[in-house]
């Protein structure tokens, strides 16, 4: 049974996005003349994603915390990071945000395609000038009024403890003036394992922390910031976890 759920699963996934593709080509090509922060897109994007866990039998996302009171202020967004599953529980928060990603995944075929329609970032990890650009090109989505969303370690851990936060996210932060909005997940460790393409019988969740501004602040700041940030991460990891198993 459980080799049967995990067959559908791709198979729901993966038809999404091969249907998906020419909607967000004819999305994309309708909105891109005067939607230029690709919000509409990048939305249209999300909701593949979060189509896909609805039709995945094996997972259970939720979302918990505060709404943002204008999904268009743009916010440097970052949570802790624990399997690919991330994406697709993140996605559920209804506010649009671009993502920095490693380059490998703009190669996948029509999702690759499909993040690029939709004004994601990518990162080739390892080289100075590609982290340069993606900063750069981050800028210009805050800039266009839209929250880019950044994992801070960079990877996932093997062993679930959450990893040294990296200078990056916070150094945009202060430099744009955009807020820190800080995110917990917890349960997507269970929904597929670093290592595997396996999907996994799994309930996670996504909590919204309160958001850190940044006005006032200097590149003095960051490793303070950065401080802050992981410590109500980690702190908002451990509740949810407590919150998950608590309702098994």
């Amino acid at each position: 049974m459980g080799w049967l759920l995990n067959a559908w699963a791709w198979v729901a996934t993966v038809g999404l996005v091969l249907v998906g593709t020419p909607i967000m080509a004819l999305v994309f090509a309708a909105t891109a003349p005067f939607d230029r922060g690709r919000y509409v897109a990048g939305r249209f994007f999300r909701l593949i994603g979060v189509t896909s866990v609805k039709l995945n039998p094996l997972w259970r996302f939720e979302t918990s915390g505060p709404v943002l009171p204008d999904p268009r202020r743009p916010y440097v967004a970052v949570s802790n990071h624990e399997s690919y599953a991330d994406i697709f529980l993140i996605s559920h928060l209804p506010w649009e945000m671009k993502w920095i990603s490693k380059e490998t995944m703009f190669r996948i075929p029509c999702f690759g395609w499909m993040m690029q329609m939709a004004g994601d970032i990518r990162l080739r990890r390892g080289e100075r000038s590609s982290a340069v650009a993606a900063m750069q090109a981050a800028r210009d989505r805050l800039a266009r009024r839209v929250s880019v969303m950044i994992f801070p370690e960079g990877t996932r851990s093997r062993d679930g403890e959450m990893l040294p936060f990296k200078d990056g996210a916070f150094r945009l932060a202060i430099e744009t003036g955009a807020p820190i909005l800080p995110l917990a997940v917890a349960g997507t460790r269970d929904a597929m394992a670093k290592g595997t393409f396996r999907f996994q019988r799994a309930r996670a969740r996504v909590l919204v922390l309160e958001a850190i501004e940044t006005a006032g602040l200097t590149l003095d700041d960051v490793d303070a910031l950065k401080a802050r940030t992981r410590a109500l991460i980690a702190e908002g990891r451990e509740r949810l976890r407590r919150e998950l198993s608590a309702s098994r």
